[in-house]
Order: structure tokens, then sequence, then C-alpha cells
């Protein structure tokens, strides 16, 4: 079990932030549990110890609103979108704009809402859902990338900001996880799981929830500050060369 009472999660409905809010729970928090307004967000509200928040992250009033008087022990920026995945002089600035105010302005703004309470009480811990892409760019997720690069380094002057405060930050850093992110951009579940996952084993958003147990539940004199987390069968590395008329 946790030390920690209350947690908020955004992103909850589904994959990752699913798997997380029901691990939470177990680990004895009432969880705040943040995403848009659906039915998959009304069934995790029927999760005892869940209560439900049906929130666009991109109103930051509403999201700012949301946490506000809770007692935050635990925040858990899991709201994120992959774009179009198409190269970045193909793809519009609306589809920019959403991955920046969806994967970096609700995290910023989600945490400068709890951090004050955390640091009064002396006792918390932020974690963010990055991404392997943060420091290993690939094609077609420039701006992604790019999101998850920006929340390595506001995790990383968080933490000099809160130096000497029992406030812990932890960056996630998963690969390739079977979730519905990619489904839109790929055309479907189905067609997202013969690209992606056919011929290997997926890291599942129980896997992933299970690392966010772990860094939680380590002595409070330890910060599990940045974890990658990858499928056995996933490697990145290697290059290629154009050859240009």
């Amino acid at each position: 079990m946790s030390e920690y009472t209350t947690a908020a999660v955004t992103g909850a409905s589904g994959g990752i932030g699913r798997a997380v809010c029901v691990e939470l729970v177990r680990l004895g928090m009432h969880v705040h549990a943040i995403a848009l307004p659906d039915t998959a967000l009304d069934q995790l509200g029927d999760v005892d110890g869940v209560t439900v928040h049906g929130i666009d992250v991109r109103d930051t009033a509403a999201l700012a609103t949301a946490l506000s008087g809770l007692e935050v022990d635990v925040l858990v920026n899991n709201a994120g979108i992959i774009g179009d995945l198409q190269p970045a002089q193909l793809s519009s600035t609306a589809v920019a704009d959403s991955l920046i105010d969806i994967n970096l302005r609700a995290a910023i703004h989600a945490t400068i809402a709890v951090l004050p309470g955390m640091v009064q009480r002396n006792r918390g811990h932020a974690l963010f859902t990055g991404s392997i892409a943060g420091t290993r760019p690939s094609a077609n997720s420039a701006i992604y990338s790019a999101t998850k690069a920006a929340l390595n380094a506001f995790a990383d002057g968080l933490r000099m900001d809160l130096h000497g405060a029992a406030v812990r930050v932890t960056v996630l850093a998963p690969g390739r996880v079977e979730t519905s992110l990619y489904d839109e951009a790929l055309g479907g579940h189905d067609a997202a799981v013969t690209r992606l996952y056919s011929g290997t084993m997926a890291l599942q958003p129980a896997d992933v929830a299970a690392v966010v147990s772990m860094a939680l539940t380590m002595p409070a004199h330890v910060d599990v500050t940045r974890i990658e987390v990858v499928p056995t069968g996933q490697v990145f590395g290697g290059s290629t060369i154009a050859q240009m008329d």
C-alpha cells in the first residue's frame, strides 16, 4: 500500500490511464479520473474509489476548477494524442496545436494547480506519461516527439524547483503499448494491431501501471526520475542515408 491517499489522473478513461486508475485504487487511494465525457468514463465511475470528471483537458480553466480544493498527493499527467502520423510538412497547425495543448499545456496547467499544496504538505508525486520518442524521435511524429521532449525538460526543471521538498517527479517513457492511441491515425484498431503489434508482444496498459506502482511505492528517499520501458522485442537505433539527386 502507498502512504498517499488522493490521486488525479488525466486521460483516465482508457488504455494506460484506466489501468493506472485501477492500480492506484488497489494501492488505497481515492482517484479523481479526468477525461472526455463518454461511456468509458461513466463505466470507470462505477469503480469503488473513483470520482470521474468529464473534462476536455484543453479547457484549462475547467481542469483547474476540477483540481481546486483537492489535496492531490499523486498527479498522473497521462492525457495524450499521437497526431496524424504524417511528415510535419504535410500536417497542419491545427494538429500541432492539439498535440501541444493536450500533451504539454494541459500537463503544465494541472501540475501548477496541485504543486503548491504538495509543497505545503511536504508530500506528493507528479508523474508524466512521456514517450521513448521524447529522446528518440522517429519519422512522422516530429511534433509529438517535441511535446514529449518538452515534458522531460519540464520534469527536470521541476526537480530543481522542488529541491528540499518531499515531492517526487517521474517521467514514464514507454515504447510501444497496445492502446487505442494509434487507432484514428491508422484507420482503426484492427489496422493498428496489424501494423504495430503483430509478430511481437506489445506492452499492455497493466504493464505500465505496474511500473507506476513501483515508482510510487519506493521508499520516500528514492525518486525514480525517468523510466524507459519497452517490449523485449522492440529496439530503437540504426540510421538511413538519403540518396540525393
